[in-house]
């Protein structure tokens, strides 16, 4: 079988072109800092590359939802503790209120218009929002949770069980964020700012029978007091399944990076003794070439 010089000149460009194809991925790699540039580089990695990428976006969704739910939930510890204290006040005004043999009619005038005061404090503090949502609400639409002239709640269920405003935590766990005004201060007309109504008015009432009806008031305060601590217990309870949870997140997402950086990252040494392997082969090869392929007599004619 003949062997022409055109067929061997074809078949040492191919190998030369292949040997410059390996030489310019590998410098590629070393510009880009990556192993894949299309997915026919591998496409095995391709698709793991793809698959931590989409686990890694919702990792940030998740994420995002963890420092929602923590707003939410900072927001209802704190507004309640504030509220709590208030009802403190309350509750020691009424006995001051009770002990009738060392007040007056002032005194007590005075009690009733700082208790009163105290109620339009809690109502503008239970129409807190977060993010402009009314924070003890619901899932009402509106803007307000309770009505700040009468006390009704405006918020949504207005019945039956509360609907639960909830945040995804990560691909197993939901985590309600809010707590509505019936479940932490009652329904009316015994709600807290039912009975502080009452107790601002009834405290002025110094007779037997006003007496006894503040005292069953003070009663229901008490109530309400423990409501709230439960409120508050509940809310802290939640906000430390949030704080691991964000703990989790943040070692998922470190976990999740270094798989994406094996995956698509080079191996910067070995990537160079590559390249330089690659070039020194290239240039053998250059070389081999050059020999083999000596000048025809039609060189020589031109």
């Amino acid at each position: 079988m003949r062997i022409t010089q055109r067929s061997v000149m074809t078949t040492s460009l191919a190998g030369l072109n292949s040997n410059l194809a390996a030489v310019n991925k590998l410098q590629q790699q070393l510009t880009s800092g990556k192993t894949i540039s299309t997915p026919s580089d591998s496409p095995t990695l391709t698709n793991r590359s793809l698959q931590t990428r989409a686990d890694m976006s919702a990792l940030t969704q998740q994420s995002r939802n963890i420092n929602d739910a923590t707003a939410w939930l900072e927001t209802a510890d704190s507004t309640l503790g504030n509220m709590l204290d208030l009802v403190h006040r309350a509750r020691d005004l009424t006995v001051q209120g009770l002990n009738s043999g060392a007040g007056s009619a002032a005194s007590a005038e005075s009690i009733a218009t700082e208790i009163a005061s105290i109620r339009e404090s809690l109502l503008g503090l239970a129409n807190t929002k977060v993010q402009g949502r009314p924070l003890f609400g619901g899932v009402t639409p509106g803007t307000s949770a309770y009505d700040r002239t009468t006390g009704a709640y405006v918020g949504l269920p207005a019945t039956g069980a509360p609907v639960p405003v909830e945040r995804r935590l990560s691909n197993v766990e939901t985590i309600r964020v809010d707590i509505t005004g019936l479940e932490v201060f009652g329904r009316a007309p015994d709600d807290l700012f039912g009975i502080i109504g009452r107790i601002a008015t009834g405290v002025t009432d110094l007779g037997a029978s006003g007496n006894a009806a503040l005292r069953d008031d003070l009663v229901a305060l008490d109530g309400a007091i423990t409501s709230m601590l439960t409120g508050i217990a509940d809310i802290g309870a939640r906000a430390s399944r949030v704080e691991r949870a964000d703990q989790i997140n943040l070692e998922r997402s470190l976990t999740l990076k270094a798989q994406l950086s094996s995956i698509e990252d080079v191996d910067l040494p070995r990537t160079i003794m590559e390249l330089q392997m690659q070039q020194t082969g290239y240039e053998a090869a250059l070389s081999a070439t050059a020999k083999a392929i000596q000048p025809s007599l039609l060189d020589f004619l031109h």
